[in-house]
């Protein structure tokens, strides 16, 4: 029986009528089913309750999704204002150890808006809020209109680093990306790589320097009817590809074990 390779995506948390929920978007689980063609399972944001170790035993991969939260500043040596609000500490509490505990483990890792955020702060750098308030900055933040396809529509290019893997996957040197972010990298993380670049120079697309497996992080949502847009078909593709080859990695040393 072949087993459908598993893909973990962790989940938000809000409150309501005062009991909390964890919820997951359906655009995030989509694109890992339909264009990545693995299966996506929740991960709940209960970090107290779980051993990291044994959950990724289940997991081939891991996507990092985007969120109305950021991250709390205090975890990368700022100091929390209005600007940096609002704040999920439930998902902070699980993201930040799981994104090094599959960084480690060389696990196909994909991170999304704040994941992508996520990612630079477990790997050492920092990030600024209210980005449009730069001298010379374009306005990052998302377009209120009520249609998806306009608000998720793309906004302005990203050049992409000669060489790079982004190049590599996507067979071109600039792209057209959407744009819903008020906050951004500020430092980049001496452990990633800057692969794309917006035009008031924000980071926006990265990889991880020396990674075992594929691991990649993008400021926009790829996932957003993913099927429907060309790049971020072959960036799922090749996500799902890498989940698939560590998968089968996985089967490989399982059987030589028993034999």
């Amino acid at each position: 029986m072949i087993r459908h390779p598993l893909v973990g995506l962790p989940s938000d948390t809000y409150e309501e009528k005062n009991l909390l929920f964890h919820s997951l978007g359906d655009k995030y689980v989509r694109a890992v089913s339909d264009v990545a063609q693995c299966l996506p399972v929740m991960i709940p944001a209960i970090a107290e309750a779980m051993d990291l170790s044994a959950l990724l035993d289940h997991f081939d991969g891991i996507l990092m999704t985007g969120a109305v939260s950021n991250v709390h500043p205090p975890h990368y040596g700022g100091e929390p204002t209005v600007d940096h609000e609002p704040y999920d500490h439930h998902r902070d509490k699980l993201t930040l150890k799981l994104i090094r505990a599959v960084i480690d483990r060389g696990m196909p890792l994909f991170c999304i808006c704040r994941g992508f955020q996520e990612l630079n702060v477990v790997m050492g750098g920092t990030l600024e809020a209210e980005l449009q308030r730069g001298e010379g900055r374009l306005d990052h933040r998302s377009r209120k209109v009520e249609d998806m396809d306009v608000k998720y529509g793309p906004v302005h290019a990203l050049a992409l680093t000669p060489g790079g893997q982004f190049e590599t996957i996507l067979g071109k040197r600039e792209i057209m990306v959407n744009s819903l972010h008020r906050q951004g990298i500020s430092r980049l993380a001496p452990g990633l790589v800057a692969e794309g670049r917006s035009p008031d120079g924000i980071v926006e697309a990265v990889s991880v320097k020396g990674a075992k497996a594929f691991a990649i992080g993008t400021q926009w949502h790829p996932e957003y009817k993913a099927a429907d847009n060309p790049d971020s078909v072959k960036l799922f593709k090749a996500f799902g590809d890498a989940v698939r080859l560590h998968a089968a990695r996985r089967m490989n040393e399982k059987l030589a074990r028993a034999s």
